[in-house]
């Protein structure tokens, strides 16, 4: 797959490097000479193109346009918005993936400036500390197709009435589903007949209409 990421600073080389080690073609747009060229010294493995992603045609020169996936990475919540709207109305990239830097902009991360996924770490070190602390409770971890899917967790609390039911016989929503089920730190692929048990940490994949249902069944009233 190749994947093409606008910023070379800590966090554009840092996904860089381990998206290049995970086997994957990785195009590094970074424009500012100096950092773009100690960047390629680090990670040789890694092409760099010294160039402003803000631009049509540095994203073009760099060959954006036969990228799967365009992570805009940079410390500017504009440049990246720019990035993202380029990357697919441009160049149609099929996934764009967005860098939030400030929590305040997070609501301009969506399909109209071309995002696909956005990823706040204010908020999502929220959702890992809730979901860390919290035993009974839906901990909303990621929001997708803005906002209309997201996924969530719960830690089966000893009074939920999904404790002692299979998943099949839970008669979840359509539109959700359980996507994964950790178990004494080990993850359980969830089948049909997978009971769930007290302190399961049940991860699902919902829709704004099946929330309050999932909700419902795996926690409780």
């Amino acid at each position: 797959m190749k994947i093409a990421i606008a910023g070379a600073g800590n966090v554009g080389s840092y996904i860089a490097a381990d998206l290049r080690a995970a086997g994957h073609d990785i195009l590094l747009i970074e424009q500012e000479f100096d950092l773009g060229t100690r960047t390629q010294e680090e990670h040789p493995e890694v092409e760099v193109f010294i160039g402003d992603a803000c631009e049509v045609n540095v994203l073009r020169d760099a060959g954006v346009g036969s990228a799967d996936v365009m992570v805009a990475a940079t410390g500017d919540d504009e440049d990246n918005l720019v990035v993202s709207l380029l990357a697919k109305q441009e160049f149609a990239v099929p996934r764009v993936v967005a860098r939030v830097n400030h929590p305040q902009n997070q609501w301009l991360f969506n399909e109209t400036w071309g995002v696909d996924v956005s990823v706040s770490t204010p908020h999502l070190l929220t959702a890992l500390v809730e979901e860390a602390v919290s035993v009974g409770s839906l901990v909303r971890l990621l929001n997708f197709a803005e906002g209309e899917a997201g996924l969530v967790e719960v830690t089966l609390a000893e009074a939920s009435p999904a404790v002692g039911v299979s998943i099949a016989a839970l008669d979840l929503p359509r539109d959700a589903s359980i996507v994964a089920v950790v178990r004494d730190r080990h993850v359980v692929v969830p089948r049909g007949d997978t009971v769930l048990q007290r302190n399961d940490e049940v991860l699902a994949l919902i829709t704004p209409s099946s929330e309050d249902r999932v909700k419902e069944l795996l926690v409780g009233g």
